[in-house]
């Protein structure tokens, strides 16, 4: 248990993602008299400060002058983490990869220095002030030389749409998503009869704001777990409403066993670019212990029907760490995912969400040690570029193994660019369906306005009319 008494407990949740580095999952409150280890953490107008108890370490860092309120806050927030961190590696000199950093978008913090101080500053920043490694800084450097092109491309008149299907098959062991299991009979069809008015009065939104629809993104949840007649429904209307977006169409395709020949035919004909035929893993011993009701041999029969439909990019996601995997597993996954030679391959890390049933069932599933970890999502990076793929987004989430990333990789002319608009949050997202989050952006990523929509499908179709106008609302000003 730790302590941690502080003046800026605004950024108390910030400042604990610090010492999580360190001391994993254990308890950080700010009242705990019998802790072994206390941090006083002070912030003045010029410095942050730390002192941890008993053991007499202090650190100090200057804050940063902003050039308006919402930065100010920021650099605030970036010197107070640096003074923890720096005090938590005095005193458990172990190494992170990603130093200090534990936001989700090191590739936007790397622009946003970089935009500001140079390319130089941002690479001294990431070396010296927040000590990531070399390996990741190359990373992180390399994505962002991958992005700036269609970055520079957005306008500030572009939006992305994306539709959310909040149901699926089943329910991952490691879910934390607000998805629900599709058995009620009727659900479905409902929830198509309200996504329908969502995209109705979405795209007649956009033509009245005089914003361009840049690229569709259909997610969840599993989209393809809507029945033929609810999927042809729902990408008709999309089409008659918004016409063609400028750049791409992708359609989570995700599960196999959602998939049909039919179904793959629907998003060919409604004007579907790409799709993601998910395994996470080949290993069909796996597959049963997460939950997911589908095999390797279903993977690769549904991949050749996408190939056979015509579907000529084809991203698939694998998961490293999950539980009881070997290195040795992984690369077998790896081995068969070189077979199927897909456009895109996407390597999440497993991230151990507090509401899902892995979390609370820790004890039941073994999970690989940081290290083997750390070994499969290198083999990863190794398989991709072999495959002739190159890295062009990442993310991070909380509570990841071994503080790693998430990274998509894609074959030149390949990558989705919907998925450097949403990571790199220079693009406003206009979003339908419940659990859905509707962004609008400002001054290209310098000030973000978030809108989400209810997760509980019924609450969702109640404030269907409120949620209406105030996303004319933001997208007005």
């Amino acid at each position: 248990m730790v302590q941690l008494i502080t003046n800026a407990k605004g950024f108390f949740n910030d400042m604990t993602e610090e010492v999580r580095l360190f001391l994993g999952q254990t308890d950080i409150l700010p009242y705990a008299p019998d802790a072994e280890l206390k941090l006083y953490v002070l912030l003045t107008g010029g410095e942050a400060k730390c002192l941890a108890m008993p053991a007499h370490v202090e650190r100090v860092v200057p804050v940063q002058a902003g050039m308006d309120k919402l930065d100010i806050k920021r650099q605030q927030k970036r010197a107070l983490k640096l003074c923890v961190y720096q005090v938590m590696q005095s005193l458990y000199p172990v190494s992170t990869p990603w130093g200090s950093l534990t936001g989700i978008r090191p590739t936007k913090l790397f622009r946003e220095i970089m935009d500001r101080q140079g390319e130089g500053e941002a690479r001294r920043s990431f070396r010296e002030l927040f000590t990531v490694s070399p390996e990741k800084q190359a990373l992180v450097e390399e994505i962002t030389a991958v992005q700036r092109p269609h970055i520079a491309s957005v306008t500030g008149k572009s939006a992305s749409v994306y539709l959310h299907i909040p149901f699926c098959r089943s329910r991952c062991l490691y879910c934390s998503f607000g998805a629900e299991v599709a058995k009620k009979e009727g659900i479905l069809s409902d929830y198509a009869d309200h996504l329908i008015l969502d995209i109705r009065e979405g795209a007649k939104l956009l033509r009245e704001t005089g914003f361009t629809p840049r690229t569709f993104y259909f997610g969840g949840g599993t989209p393809t777990v809507l029945p033929e007649r609810e999927l042809d429904r729902v990408l008709s209307a999309l089409s008659e409403a918004y016409g063609v977006a400028g750049h791409e169409f992708t359609v989570e395709a995700g599960r196999p066993d959602t998939i049909t020949r039919e179904k793959l035919r629907i998003l060919r004909d409604r004007g579907v670019t790409r799709i993601s035929i998910n395994p996470q893993t080949m290993n069909d011993r796996t597959l049963e212990a997460i939950g997911r009701f589908h095999t390797a041999a279903d993977i690769e029969a549904c991949f050749a029907m996408a190939r056979q439909e015509g579907f000529d990019c084809v991203n698939m996601d694998l998961i490293a760490g999950l539980p009881g995997e070997t290195v040795a597993d992984f690369a077998r996954t790896l081995s068969a995912i070189r077979h199927f030679d897909p456009e895109n391959l996407t390597v999440h890390t497993l991230a151990i969400k507090h509401s899902s049933r892995l979390k609370a069932r820790l004890e039941e599933y073994p999970l690989p040690p940081s290290e083997a970890v750390e070994e499969m999502v290198a083999l990863g990076a190794r398989a991709a570029r072999d495959m002739g793929m190159a890295p062009y987004y990442m993310y991070r989430q909380k509570y990841m193994q071994g503080n790693l990333e998430n990274v998509g990789y894609a074959k030149p002319g390949t990558l989705c660019v919907y998925n450097i608009d949403m990571m790199e949050e220079t693009v406003s997202i206009l979003s339908h369906g419940a659990g859905a989050m509707t962004k609008r952006v400002y001054g290209g990523g310098q000030r973000v306005e978030r809108l989400p929509s209810p997760k509980d499908v019924p609450t969702w179709y109640e404030k269907q009319p409120k949620l209406f106008s105030e996303k004319k609302r933001l997208f007005s000003d």
